[in-house]
């Protein structure tokens, strides 16, 4: 494979805080690579670097050949494709985009539209920015089929561990201000990086072991030096002698000392990085009465489309509901119909008059981007900022981003931003619309755990099935113009389905390590590629 891109020695500073410091990588022709690591770390920046949409403090980064190279961001607020092209334009019928305006389009077709423009460029190294934030089960299949038959090469950032799996052959992991380059995909890297770790921490703990040795060795030499100098005054007629002798164990002392010296030098390991963590949790005030929401005979349409026609249902307090359908059904604007924000074609909607609602968009441009989290959440006293800033500690931000704008950080950021509103008001609903897009996988396990604990009212919009598995008890799908509402089957059928899937999972995950340490050309390649593709089908099926 050819080189065509190489990054050597790239620094970068925000403020004076180094994000990159030194990172070195190189791309070859027909590489998909995944960019993986938390919020912040500098994912996007990377990418943009890369396009020249942004230049390094320090470094290089060479373009080995002559390619054309195609940015699909993470989120833009406006976008104008203009007259798509024949293979453009077959896209988008394919992943049933709409012919209306950009701002008409829903989070998911928003996303589809630059995707098509993106794949349909044909340029040789497509660079491709969370792309499956919004994406329904049947566009994620399609955007995994562009990317296996893409004739140029890929680099995506993701935080979605199976479509990590199924797409990338390499791996680049930002830890620690570095960039690590690994060849395989998303589970062998984890694998390979838990084995990393555990011989770090061995060297680590031996390496303070013989530190602890030779500082003992150290101090007894020096106790035996003392002692022969204390001899060589006291003892009287045989001074001189004392005094020589003294001066020789000196001698072999600071010979001693200096190998000794020499072999802490050599100690060059360094401890364990503690793993990223999120901590918070979400409060709520105790809710009297028994019904929240009403939703009778309600009808919505869009330039003549009907998204979902004579709509009833009731949420009760502390119900937790699941919001599904395929991307453009109307999720969001039913949300937006039930907050009075749009308004349906007929029916009616009543909601608790005493109901402290907390709503969450799927957006990332409506905050004061111009403010700091500091201008955002001013408190009064000094505690109730200590607090504030311990919160945002917990959820992984620096010291530093206190008095950073609201609009220098990652996506993942300003949605941690929003919920830190939800942790800081107690509220007793959540309304909350793709709540785990952009954020890093640490934040989303700390999220599913803390919302699996709420005591209050949740209605979420989310394609992610174990996210909503963990969360939600019932389901609202809406189909075909229609909304029905679902309860999750028994536990013990479920648990049964579970823990069959998880077994088909297990295997296919151990097949995915299996090919990625291989090529085409290897003899079990294509037996263990038909074993991969089986067992995917199989898991779909009990979906």
């Amino acid at each position: 494979m050819k080189e065509i891109l190489k990054l050597t020695g790239i620094s970068y500073e925000i403020n004076s805080v180094p994000l990159f410091e030194q990172i070195s990588a190189s791309v070859q022709q027909g590489e998909i690579i995944g960019v993986i690591g938390k919020n912040g770390a500098g994912k996007s920046l990377l990418l943009q670097l890369i396009c020249n949409q942004t230049a390094p403090s320090q470094g290089q980064i060479q373009m080995m050949q002559d390619v054309n190279i195609y940015m699909v961001e993470q989120e833009t607020e406006a976008y104008d494709s203009g007259l798509p092209e024949p293979a453009e334009a077959a896209l988008l019928e394919k992943w049933n985009v709409p012919a209306r305006a950009f701002s008409q389009l829903s989070g998911g077709e928003k996303l589809k539209a630059r995707l098509a423009k993106g794949f349909s460029s044909s340029s040789g190294l497509l660079l491709l920015d969370e792309p499956t934030n919004h994406l329904d089960q049947h566009s994620l299949e399609i955007l995994q089929n562009q990317i296996k038959n893409y004739k140029g090469t890929i680099i995506l950032v993701s935080h979605d561990r199976a479509f990590l799996d199924a797409a990338a052959t390499k791996i680049w992991a930002i830890e620690g201000k570095k960039l690590i380059e690994h060849k395989g995909n998303y589970s062998s890297y984890m694998e390979v990086r838990k084995q990393r770790r555990l011989t770090q921490q061995r060297n680590y703990e031996n390496q303070q072991n013989m530190i602890a040795r030779i500082e003992a060795q150290m101090n007894e030499l020096n106790a035996w030096s003392k002692k022969a100098h204390a001899q060589s005054t006291k003892i009287e007629g045989f001074k001189e002698y004392h005094r020589v002798k003294a001066k020789r164990t000196d001698a072999q002392i600071k010979s001693k000392q200096k190998r000794l010296e020499k072999e802490l030098e050599k100690a060059k390991a360094e401890p364990v990085e503690a793993e990223y963590e999120v901590r918070f949790s979400i409060e709520h005030r105790k809710k009297a009465g028994k019904r929240f929401l009403e939703v009778s005979d309600v009808t919505k349409s869009y330039d003549g489309r009907t998204l979902f026609k004579n709509v009833n249902f009731t949420v009760l307090h502390g119900e937790k509901i699941a919001i599904t359908g395929p991307n453009g059904s109307g999720k969001t604007t039913l949300l937006k119909v039930i907050l009075g924000q749009e308004k349906a074609q007929g029916g009616s909607i009543w909601m608790s008059p005493s109901a402290n609602v907390g709503y969450l968009t799927q957006e990332v441009f409506d905050l004061p981007l111009d403010k700091t989290p500091e201008q955002l959440f001013y408190k009064e006293t000094f505690e109730a900022r200590g607090n504030v800033q311990a919160l945002m500690k917990h959820l992984g931000f620096t010291a530093a981003q206190w008095t950073e704008p609201i609009g220098k950080m990652s996506m993942g950021e300003r949605v941690k931003c929003k919920l830190m509103a939800f942790i800081l008001e107690e509220k007793d609903v959540l309304i909350l619309d793709e709540p785990t897009n952009h954020l890093d996988l640490p934040s989303r396990e700390q999220l599913e755990d803390t919302l699996a604990q709420y005591d209050g009212t949740l209605i979420i919009v989310s394609h992610d099935r174990y996210f909503l598995e963990k969360t939600t008890d019932i389901r609202l799908d809406i189909s075909n113009g229609s909304v029905r509402k679902q309860w999750k089957e028994s536990p013990a059928a479920r648990d049964d389905i579970e823990e069959l899937r998880l077994k088909l999972e297990t295997e296919r995950q151990e097949v995915l390590g299996k090919l990625s340490f291989m090529t085409p050309a290897d003899k079990q390649y294509s037996e263990l590629d038909q074993k991969f593709k089986e067992l995917t089908e199989e898991i779909k099926k009990l979906k």
